[in-house]
């Protein structure tokens, strides 16, 4: 039976810059009962930017906490639930400006939620569309992702790599060593603009750790995607222990 709502809102403009790593840094992130998940061999993770619009939580629409923005740093996992394989994501970091968002999310779901300040800004022209997200912590620098785009939409390839990053259904957080957190999420299959020009700049040892510092900050992007986004419903949590 599925779980009730916890969270609905409208995702848009998610921009997706995906690097190829090497997985011995992500098995050690891990939640139990799940592994990685290949993209033609390849271990990915993707720095996401994308804006919370019309958000409620258990169906209220909390003053203040209605329009923002998140960064996050995901990879991607798989999770055999003795029927089928069940795709999703795990996270790294992830980044918003409201602490009562990164409260409740770390405290239901386990999550890896931190504090910010944020801004974006959404340019939209006959030529093109230019999504910008921007975050600082305390005591750093800004830190900048940027993506223009041809504004035509277009669909999602079976098979591609952007089906591969866009349609995961899941999210999996380890609780602990014999626990995972399992969530479901529904949205429609997204749309996606044909990618012009990006530019990644962040400090990721401060943001992410040293590890991934080779493999982002001193290498191009596997790929980089921006959808269109939809609505979206992210269900209460269960627990997989065996």
């Amino acid at each position: 039976m599925a779980k009730g709502i916890f969270l609905s809102a409208t995702w848009e403009y998610l921009a997706m810059f995906n690097y190829e790593v090497d997985p011995n840094i992500l098995e050690t992130h891990l939640p139990p009962y799940t592994e990685l998940d290949y993209y033609k061999g390849k271990a990915l993770v993707s720095v996401v930017g994308f804006l919370f619009n019309n958000t409620r939580v258990l169906g209220i629409r909390w003053p203040g906490h209605v329009h923002f923005e998140e960064v996050n740093l995901r990879y991607y996992v798989k999770r055999f639930d003795e029927n089928k394989w069940k795709r999703g994501v795990a996270f790294i970091s992830e980044i918003v400006p409201k602490y009562m968002i990164a409260s409740l999310a770390n405290s239901i779901y386990n999550e890896h939620y931190s504090v910010a300040q944020m801004d974006h800004m959404i340019e939209i022209k006959p030529g093109g569309i230019t999504a910008e997200y921007n975050w600082k912590k305390a005591g750093s620098n800004w830190n900048k992702l940027s993506v223009t785009c041809s504004p035509i939409l277009r669909n999602i390839v079976e098979g591609s790599e952007e089906e591969f990053i866009f349609e995961h259904y899941y999210g999996y957080n380890k609780l602990n060593a014999s626990t995972t957190i399992e969530y479901s999420l529904n949205h429609p299959v997204w749309q996606v603009y044909p990618v012009t020009d990006f530019t990644l700049d962040c400090d990721i040892e401060k943001l992410y750790g040293k590890a991934f510092v080779p493999f982002i900050q001193h290498q191009k992007p596997h790929s980089v995607f921006l959808a269109r986004g939809s609505d979206v419903q992210v269900r209460m949590p269960v627990r997989i222990k065996k």
